[in-house]
């Protein structure tokens, strides 16, 4: 299976991680473009300010990186957006939690201080979230292209019952139809 095979092309959650994607990438984008434009040094420790948050070259530069990837993501759009979203998210939350262990210490060359801790646990959860939106639920609506995956014996008595109420049969044939398309299918 290939993620674009899950998603329609036009279904409507595309654009919820292709925004999601492109929104946050350019948060990203504009906190590395202000740190390159500093001229901050590369390895420096000693707190060059962007936006309340401590940030380096190095930093910068990921955040650049990151940004312009997610933007990407966003021009892609689709499964890839979400997939990129769920991925970026989850390592933004990691860093959050490694930098909380080592602010202080002469491991913290990225120069992160509490508040970059604090941001990077906010867009990591923010971006996860345009990620994981309509993917992720024990709640699915029948119509979502993620439930109709991974309850394909379902979703096919659906589809034979609706395929019969478009021919013109009876509900209650169309019914029938669709159990024993649904019994077929578990066996």
């Amino acid at each position: 299976m290939e993620l674009k095979d899950e998603l329609p092309l036009d279904h409507k959650l595309a654009q919820v991680y292709r925004w999601g994607a492109a929104f946050c990438g350019v948060v990203l984008l504009v906190f590395g473009c202000f740190g390159l434009t500093d001229q901050l040094s590369p390895f420096n420790t000693d707190g060059g300010q962007i936006a309340g948050m401590s940030t380096n070259g190095v930093l910068s530069l990921i955040s650049v990186v990151v940004g312009l990837a997610l933007v990407v993501g966003g021009v892609i759009g689709g499964n890839f957006a979400s997939t990129l979203n769920m991925a970026v998210g989850t390592l933004l939350l990691i860093s959050g939690f490694v930098h909380l262990f080592i602010l202080d210490k002469g491991a913290n060359v990225l120069d992160f201080g509490m508040t970059n801790v604090i941001f990077s646990f906010v867009m990591g959860l923010v971006i996860l979230t345009f990620g994981m939106y309509g993917r992720v639920s024990s709640r699915l609506p029948h119509d979502n292209p993620y439930w109709r995956r991974r309850h394909p014996r379902e979703a096919e008595a659906e589809a034979a019952e609706h395929r019969a109420l478009q021919a013109g049969r009876p509900t209650a044939i169309a019914r029938c139809e669709a159990s024993k398309a649904l019994s077929a299918g578990s066996q």
